[in-house]
């Protein structure tokens, strides 16, 4: 019998070489739906840009394991990918209570929903909050479509 770490060993190693399908038959033979199993269909799903199929699994992670910041951070950015840009906004202000200190690519991502939605002040403060963090979400910006119309406000 094949142990769950092997199994997700192999899944991961799949995903690496793009070998989703056998990514997905390793994973299905997985029983239970822990943490760790619930990340490499995360993992699986971003990949394969299987977005309604994401935002079940990283629910279900957001839900399973909060202090997680992947499960959130996929769930909205699946939601976004589905222009579904409000449902991904109110996905990361609740994640933001939990992961607002310590995650980066939450508040830059909320910067990009913000400013599809309009809300530039928000955008540049919560843009402002991810670079400070990471300065490398400076070169991100400069090329994101979502912040296309603050390029200017990036370069400064």
């Amino acid at each position: 019998m094949i142990s769950t770490r092997r199994r997700l060993e192999y899944a991961s190693g799949y995903i690496g070489l793009g070998m989703h399908q056998d990514a997905a038959a390793e994973l299905g033979l997985i029983e239970r739906n822990s943490s760790e199993v619930l990340r490499h269909w995360v993992m699986l799903y971003h990949e394969t840009k299987e977005w309604v199929a994401l935002i079940k699994v990283a629910e279900a992670l957001a839900g399973t394991d909060p202090d997680e910041e992947q499960g959130w951070v996929s769930w909205a950015y699946a939601l976004r990918e589905l222009d579904r840009v409000k449902e991904a906004q109110e996905v990361l202000l609740k994640a933001e209570v939990l992961h607002g200190k310590s995650c980066a690519v939450l508040h830059y991502n909320l910067a990009c929903y913000a400013c599809l939605l309009g809300d530039q002040m928000d955008a540049k403060r919560r843009l402002a909050t991810a670079i400070k963090m990471d300065a490398e979400f400076k070169n991100s910006a400069l090329e994101d479509p979502d912040l296309a119309v603050m390029r200017g406000d990036v370069k400064n």
